[in-house]
């Protein structure tokens, strides 16, 4: 870098562009850079004409207003995590005085009503009744295979005949499929994202059929190119016929989680077998599925000390 460029009245959109580049240009999962640059982008838009040593604590709450005016207050909390870093490093170097994300007071447009995200044990019999299970590997399979793992999509795709080791009952997780950028295999999420998924006997007998005769290293649910939308209009199709609500294929890791921990499986098992960094991660998604078990465990108690006599 040009250290004439690197100035305090250097535009902070453009100094953020070359913090991006050199702090997390092939350090960070492409998915996640492309929300860097994203952040880049609204700085352009909002604020193309502010310099380096104009950030003050006004000036970035005025820019947070602003991109608050058009994003939920947790995109907005987001927004500001991904500043930081390069605003400290600016005021590292002397040209910021003080960090002017201090107290940053965060706000949001309101959340939109929440789509119900998971089924219910009812709603998933009902739904797997209605898969068309053939002979040969189709969207119906991954349905089938991420209800009963709560694998991500991307890791369904990368999944090869040699991942699954059905003497043991136990599926081998420990890549994705890019399907975004058209990339092929890639590395997990993260380091516990790398995990092996027990199976029941009747999915091990089903994949064995299945599978028998595929390439063993290829993704059996890749043929050409991959979105989305595909296997998530299929699961809609199917929610549709039996009258459930509608979920996403993420959905289906969600149905997965909850209904493990609603049959009383413990949150570091549900946290290993999703591949959540921490349990705090598993924690804040099923925080409302957490309380009300908790609310049946006060329940559980009371009539428990009801029951002693002295």
């Amino acid at each position: 870098m040009n250290n004439n460029q690197n100035t305090k009245h250097e535009l902070f959109h453009e100094y953020y562009a070359r913090w991006i580049e050199i702090y997390k240009e092939g350090a960070i999962r492409q998915v996640t850079m492309q929300k860097y640059l994203m952040t880049q982008q609204w700085l352009a838009r909002l604020i193309p004409s502010l310099e380096i040593c104009q950030l003050n604590r006004t000036a970035y709450q005025q820019l947070l207003n602003k991109y608050a005016e058009f994003h939920e207050r947790q995109t907005t909390m987001d927004f500001h995590h991904q500043l930081k870093a390069a605003i400290i490093d600016a005021v590292d170097e002397g040209w910021i005085d003080r960090d002017p994300t201090r107290k940053a007071i965060i706000k949001g447009r309101t959340p939109r009503p929440q789509k119900q995200k998971f089924l219910n044990q009812f709603e998933v019999h009902k739904l797997l009744a209605d898969l068309k299970l053939g002979p040969n590997v189709d969207w119906d399979w991954m349905i089938l295979l991420i209800a009963k793992t709560g694998m991500r999509f991307s890791e369904a795709l990368a999944l090869t005949p040699a991942d699954f080791d059905f003497m043991h009952q136990s599926l081998n997780v420990n890549k994705t499929w890019d399907y975004k950028n058209n990339q092929g295999f890639m590395p997990t999420k993260n380091f516990t994202s790398n995990r092996k998924i027990q199976l029941d006997w009747q999915t091990v007998i089903q994949f064995t059929e299945l599978l028998k005769g595929l390439p063993e290293d290829e993704p059996f649910f890749v043929h050409g190119k991959v979105w989305n939308s595909t296997p998530n209009k299929r699961l809609e199709r199917h929610c549709k016929n039996v009258g459930i609500p509608i979920i996403t294929i993420h959905g289906l890791r969600h149905t997965h989680a909850s209904l493990l921990l609603f049959a009383g499986v413990s949150i570091a098992s549900v946290a290993r077998r999703l591949g959540h960094a921490s349990m705090t991660t598993t924690q804040k998604t099923y925080l409302h599925i957490i309380a009300e078990l908790e609310n049946k465990d006060i329940d559980l108690v009371m009539r428990s000390l009801s029951g002693l006599s002295s």
